[in-house]
């Protein structure tokens, strides 16, 4: 999404309706579930109101700019219901790099931006701490900030995690449409068949892109350096001259495959996964030498006008049983502690699902790309950008 907007687009409200009805027959809104009233209370303290405890320090509003489809309406009402805050919520990520563009003009200039709260990819979360354009986060005031999982703590360019809250993480790996492509896809090596060609979509994100084609060569995206990354450039480069790859996408290569536009693409799982509600013939599957993992990561960028309520939100975030709410409609993997605890009570199937909550399998398969120094960051954007005709 190239722009900011507070209205949700159609092919979004009708992903929702369907995902609401598929919660009703699974449990969600029946009697083992969490009611509003439960929920609303679990977000209060034991000697306030929920408005006192959320929406405190004289903040009203909060500016909440995210990814699409990573948010379900029923957890904003909750939210604003429970806080008495107004909750501006936009789907202003397509593209990490995309968004970067536009806000670098007024933050590297010192000028603050109207969002409160940003959610990008964590090398992109990364640059923006190394940059100084983010706060630190105090924890005495985000008292859930111990339900983080302790494989997200940590992090190499936020070791004490003083400037960031995961929000979801994501697996990318291959969509397709079976009513296109007439057959079942594995790997990698299908999305390069000469009989999909003009109907192939890539990311932009080139850590994903790259990082599967890494996986098919067998390199390792943990490790990569630039012979490998070269390798993987090469592996792409034929089917985009030859004009099987249609286009680099982000996150509206959804509406692509919808439309038939494109057979397959490199996709996240949960996009897929809600798609899936409105289209049965979209699929996602594991490529079968690996996939890529990265998360999305809560910020608040200097000079927040709702720093207070931002950090409210985070905490209220990272109850358990709001993580849950939330995850049972996003079904990307939760970085809260006793998520899976509390979705089974909204729906046992969804607490068994690998991909929610990664067995042992599925994280033997799941790949994070390596930390990149500048100049290999350079060298590879660089190159990816070239690929795509840029």
């Amino acid at each position: 999404m190239n722009t900011r907007r507070t209205t949700t687009p159609k092919s979004v409200q009708a992903s929702r309706l369907n995902r609401r009805d598929f919660l009703i027959r699974g449990g969600l809104m029946g009697a083992g579930a969490l009611s509003l009233p439960a929920l609303l209370a679990a977000c209060g303290s034991d000697s306030g109101s929920t408005a006192d405890t959320v929406g405190g320090g004289g903040d009203s509003s909060l500016f909440f700019e995210n990814w699409p489809g990573y948010m379900d309406e029923e957890t904003i009402g909750l939210f604003q219901a429970a806080s008495g805050v107004s909750l501006k919520y936009t789907e202003a990520f397509n593209d990490n790099n995309e968004y970067f563009a536009k806000i670098q003009p007024e933050m590297s200039k010192g000028k603050t931006i109207a969002p409160d709260i940003l959610a990008p990819t964590f090398w992109m979360a990364a640059r923006l701490v190394q940059l100084g354009w983010v706060q630190k986060l105090p924890k005495a005031d985000i008292p859930n900030f111990v339900n983080l999982r302790d494989d997200l703590s940590g992090q190499s360019w936020d070791k004490n995690d003083e400037y960031h809250l995961p929000y979801q993480s994501g697996i990318a790996g291959i969509a397709y449409n079976s009513k296109i492509t007439g057959r079942e896809l594995k790997s990698v090596a299908d999305l390069f068949d000469p009989a999909f060609k003009g109907k192939i979509g890539m990311l932009t994100e080139m850590r994903d892109t790259i990082g599967l084609a890494m996986l098919a060569n067998g390199d390792d995206p943990a490790k990569a350096d630039r012979a490998s990354f070269d390798r993987a450039i090469a592996l792409i480069e034929p089917s985009v001259t030859d004009g099987t790859v249609r286009a680099f996408t982000g996150n509206d290569y959804k509406e692509l495959i919808v439309k038939g536009d494109v057979a397959a693409c490199v996709a996240w799982r949960g996009d897929t996964v809600q798609i899936g509600y409105e289209d049965p013939n979209i699929v996602w599957v594991t490529p079968t030498d690996g996939c890529t993992f990265s998360s999305d990561n809560m910020l608040i960028p200097l000079g927040a006008a709702h720093k207070y309520t931002a950090e409210k939100w985070m905490d209220w975030y990272y109850k358990p049983e709001i993580a849950a709410q939330l995850t049972a409609y996003v079904q990307y993997v939760s970085p809260v502690k006793g998520t899976k605890e509390e979705i089974a009570k909204i729906d046992a199937t969804l607490a068994t699902d690998p991909f929610i909550f990664p067995d042992a399998a599925l994280e033997a398969q799941l790949n994070v790309f390596a930390g990149l120094s500048e100049e290999d960051e350079i060298y590879m954007n660089d190159a990816y950008s070239a690929l795509q005709g840029n």
